[in-house]
């Protein structure tokens, strides 16, 4: 499985703030995300940006798991089952996280050290509870 050390890590990551919640703000944190949403936007044929909105986030690493977990939806939708991420930028206001992620789909594995494979990404977001498309 190669994205056992990412589920692994969320998992711990998760685990440590379960553990400090002595602080209602840590506490709320916690509790996990809560997902807003997200928007697909064709850049080209094979590239394409997810705008994700999320609250609750305890850093940028949840609003990048949120757009990973789009693209990897997207491309089993396409037909594809691989995703090469391009580059996410993150902002916060306020409560709202938003974050737009870009990546390249495609059938076969892409050259590349970020790339994903769609089909194990998609059950790592479902047993973390992350929404896909």
């Amino acid at each position: 499985m190669r994205h056992a050390p990412i589920l692994a890590a969320l998992t711990a990551a998760f685990a440590a703030l379960s553990a400090c919640a002595g602080t209602d703000s840590v506490a709320q944190d916690a509790a996990g995300p809560e997902y807003l949403g997200i928007q697909t936007v064709l850049l080209q044929d094979d590239l394409v940006s997810f705008r994700v909105a999320l609250t609750g986030a305890r850093g940028n690493e949840d609003v990048e798991a949120y757009g990973r977990c789009a693209a990897a939806q997207y491309a089993l939708i396409r037909g594809y089952g691989f995703a090469r991420h391009v580059r996410t930028t993150v902002a916060k206001t306020q409560d709202t996280w938003r974050g737009d992620a870009v990546y390249l789909i495609s059938a076969a594995l892409p050259p590349g050290l970020r790339t994903i494979d769609a089909e194990v990404t998609v059950r790592d977001c479902g047993a973390l509870g992350i929404p896909t498309i």
